[in-house]
């Protein structure tokens, strides 16, 4: 069911081609509750409350401050060449957690932190705290989808994908442009 390191490293040529100044949005996922998802045609996103309708404002963070949610960890997008090539199923995609499915270079070289991002009305910027494969990732994808996106490459395409804070309220919407704006 799972692909094997090799199978998943293969898929790293068609990757690396996702645009680097302008993506587009592929999928908006909610997550009202714990394990729980909702696909969303449109998304409102919130300087306080993240997405609203989410619950990272509800989420305990051992690395924020006040143990509260982390204010740098609101939105995650995740590169959906990776998550097509890791699920192979686009149906799978929720299962990663993230709330943004974006075709774009999410790496550190095209966006490192700081890099505003626009994404519908929205402007969003990458956060500095890395967004890495967890316990959970590796259960629904596999421990060798765990290595690849720790392994060197890649952490270096962030193909777990990308913490951003919203900077700029606004909606979101499938099929929306995700523009590079700069550091």
């Amino acid at each position: 069911m799972h692909k094997s390191l090799q199978e998943l490293e293969n898929g790293l040529t068609e990757i690396r081609k996702s645009p680097y100044d302008l993506g587009a949005v592929e999928m908006i996922v909610s997550r009202p509750k714990e394990n729980e998802r909702q696909l969303l045609d449109f998304a409102e996103l919130s300087e306080t409350l993240g997405l609203v309708g989410d619950n990272w404002f509800q989420k305990p963070s051992s690395s924020s401050a006040d143990g509260g949610p982390h204010p740098a960890k609101q939105i995650t997008l995740m590169n959906s060449r990776a998550i097509q090539h890791i699920s192979g199923d686009e149906s799978r995609w929720p299962l990663a957690g993230d709330q943004f499915f974006v075709d774009m270079n999410l790496g550190y070289s095209n966006l490192p932190p700081g890099t505003l991002l626009s994404i519908g009305t929205a402007i969003v910027s990458v956060s500095e705290p890395p967004h890495r494969g967890c316990k959970k990732f590796a259960e629904r994808f596999g421990q060798d989808a765990m290595r690849f996106v720790n392994s060197e490459a890649g952490r270096e395409l962030n193909l777990r994908g990308i913490n951003c804070a919203v900077e700029q309220a606004g909606v979101v919407r499938k099929g929306d442009v995700v523009r590079k704006l700069g550091v």
